[in-house]
């Protein structure tokens, strides 16, 4: 996929999100390159504050594809939720796909120190030009790695052009921007996450130009999937509901991602809501996202199925 999200799984808005399973949008200085292999801590961070939310994806798959015997996780990322399909669907091999080397070589340590190096293996493929190395699969799933491919719709049709007859494809896109805080944060100007989610709207919209062979598409997920010749199932949306008080995990995830709108966005933000970002920051306000009881973190992800008929 070259321009993927990994699933980065929990980042500010429904777009950056993802790929925690794999990638997530960067935010680096408002710049749409990422740097994939900088960003592994971040991914892996990301995808395991999110687990609870893939395995209740991964049980609802079940439902639909009992028993795959192929399972391929595209734009794999580091592997962290590869593994758990590996877990989640334990009679089939999974195939983590990713263009960066550097991320695959972490899924299959990951692998290795699961017990599962001897059910899990990789590929370095690009989507959806490197497609056509992958074997026939009964269960694709894409979560947030579509959306940094130019053409959508190819990269589409190339993933069901792999499926076994009934296999499923299982698209990651779309859902709600996070919350972590309440809209009054007791300073600042109210409604400061709201604002960060605007930002990270035109940054997307950029990223997505800049992509070669960007194509146009309305984000209707069931629609692209028709047109890429798969019969459209079921969509679904998961919540990850962590509330207050936080896990020390989850409170360094959210911290992590305050630091990333910091870095990333602080040119298109207004001089007071930087102040509030430096507040929220600082590890000696007791104001400050270190400190605070009532931090929480609320997202919901939607995952779209379609089938090869």
């Amino acid at each position: 996929m070259g321009h993927h999200d990994h699933h980065g799984a929990q980042q500010g808005s429904a777009h950056t999100q993802s790929h925690g399973q794999g990638h997530g949008h960067g935010h680096h200085g408002h710049d749409t390159e990422l740097d994939w292999a900088a960003m592994i801590p971040h991914l892996e961070q990301n995808a395991e504050v999110t687990a609870p939310l893939y395995r209740d994806a991964a049980a609802w798959l079940r439902e639909l594809r009992p028993a795959p015997a192929t399972v391929v996780d595209a734009g794999s990322g580091p592997g962290v939720v590869s593994c758990l399909l590996a877990e989640e669907f334990p009679g089939a091999q999974v195939i983590a796909m990713d263009p960066e080397e550097a991320l695959l070589e972490r899924a299959a340590a990951r692998a290795a120190r699961e017990g599962l190096d001897g059910r899990l293996r990789t590929l370095r493929a690009e989507l959806p030009e490197g497609i056509g190395e992958l074997p026939p699969a009964d269960l694709i799933w894409a979560a947030r790695s579509l959306h940094h491919v130019g053409d959508q719709g190819a990269a589409l049709a190339a993933l069901g052009g792999r499926l076994t007859p009934g296999g499923a494809l299982a698209v990651l896109e779309g859902g709600l921007p996070a919350r972590y805080l309440p809209r009054d944060l007791g300073f600042g100007r109210p409604g400061l996450q709201a604002r960060l989610d605007a930002t990270e709207v035109e940054w997307f919209a950029q990223m997505r130009a800049g992509l070669p062979g960007a194509r146009e598409a309305v984000e209707d997920w069931p629609t692209l999937l028709d047109a890429a010749g798969l019969r459209h199932v079921a969509t679904r949306t998961f919540l990850l509901d962590l509330p207050a008080p936080l896990s020390e995990a989850a409170r360094a995830h959210v911290m992590d991602q305050f630091t990333r709108f910091r870095e990333g966005f602080a040119e298109a933000l207004a001089p007071d809501d930087k102040g509030t970002l430096d507040r929220l920051l600082d590890p000696d306000d007791p104001q400050g996202l270190s400190r605070r009881p009532d931090l929480f973190l609320l997202a919901a992800h939607t995952v779209h199925v379609a089938v090869k008929e």
